[in-house]
């Protein structure tokens, strides 16, 4: 049986499955039985080794902490974007392109274009869109981070602010990077 870590939280769930590969695809052909799993954002990588020890599933209050509890990303977010439609639409000169990732995110790589938030934690998320950000200005917003978690919940609350065009990559970055060819990367890093 496969190992894994695992995030439960009202707004959803994270989780990170380890093992054999037709072990975890036996846990995932399982678990898209299920009602809440039918659509279930599947992504894949490679390791020598188990990572966890042990099985480890943690109750949280948000998966990622913006501190905000009544922004709620399962009820309403940004437009998702295709990793493959990706490049087209943050090479429009109209879209501000978003990098909600951490400050020491960033430094591993980033869209070329992308403003940095320069923040520490998610948490301070917020106040950048409030100092930086004018939704009667900014018209069409696209965000991305690593595996697009934590931009369903950055785009809920740009929508909260009253910005309309909002958009994300659709898996983050890894999808990006699983679906585009090198050729046609935009990512820098």
């Amino acid at each position: 049986f496969p190992s894994h870590d695992s995030l439960l939280a009202e707004e959803g769930i994270n989780s990170t499955l380890a093992g054999k590969a037709e072990n975890i695809q036996a846990v995932i052909k399982f678990l898209r039985t299920r009602p809440d799993f039918t659509d279930l954002e599947c992504k894949y990588s490679q390791c020598d080794f188990l990572p966890f020890r042990k099985l480890k599933v943690l109750h949280k209050k948000e998966i990622v902490t913006l501190g905000i509890p009544h922004i709620k990303p399962y009820q309403k977010t940004g437009v998702q974007v295709d990793a493959l439609e990706w490049n087209d639409l943050i090479a429009s000169e109209d879209v501000v392109l978003i990098d909600t990732r951490n400050v020491y995110e960033v430094e591993l790589g980033t869209f070329q274009g992308a403003l940095n938030p320069n923040t520490e934690t998610f948490r301070e998320f917020p106040n950048y869109i409030k100092n930086h950000l004018d939704p009667a200005v900014h018209k069409k917003i696209a965000m991305y981070c690593t595996g697009g978690i934590r931009c369903e919940k950055a785009s809920a609350y740009l929508l909260e602010q009253g910005f309309e065009n909002v958009y994300q990559l659709q898996g983050g970055i890894l999808k990006y990077l699983e679906k585009v060819e090198p050729k046609h990367h935009m990512w820098q890093g």
